[in-house]
């Protein structure tokens, strides 16, 4: 796993408001909200079958599809939580659009954070 792509999802992540990193299926999960309240709005994947590092993160309706047929090298629908509308993106191969990244984490954190 590289640190660095790592390290640089968890400041985003912890920069927004109520937000708690806890392991979640052997993961870096942060959770938005506090107590028994707090949900899951982004985990780290670096062991889904395909050796590749991405994060998962909660997505309005509709953002999965038209993010996965913008870019397949990069978005995907993920396991377990595709179904909801989860996106997936990828961290590793060409270097990431972190303003991009930026910018789904919050959505995803406003998606399910207090009062998400």
């Amino acid at each position: 796993m590289t640190a660095a792509p790592v390290e640089r999802l968890r400041a985003l992540c912890l920069a927004l408001p109520e937000v708690e990193e806890r392991t979640s299926h052997g993961e870096p999960t942060w959770f938005a909200g506090s107590g028994r309240r707090a949900r899951v709005f982004v985990t780290l994947s670096d062991h889904h079958h395909d050796d590749r590092l991405a994060f998962w993160c909660a997505a309005p309706g509709g953002a999965q599809e038209r993010f996965v047929a913008e870019d397949p090298e990069r978005y995907f629908r993920p396991p377990y939580v595709g179904h909801r509308g989860w996106l997936g993106v990828y961290l590793d191969g060409p270097a990431p659009d972190w303003r991009r990244i930026e910018g789904l984490v919050a959505q995803a954190h406003a998606l399910v954070g207090p009062g998400g």
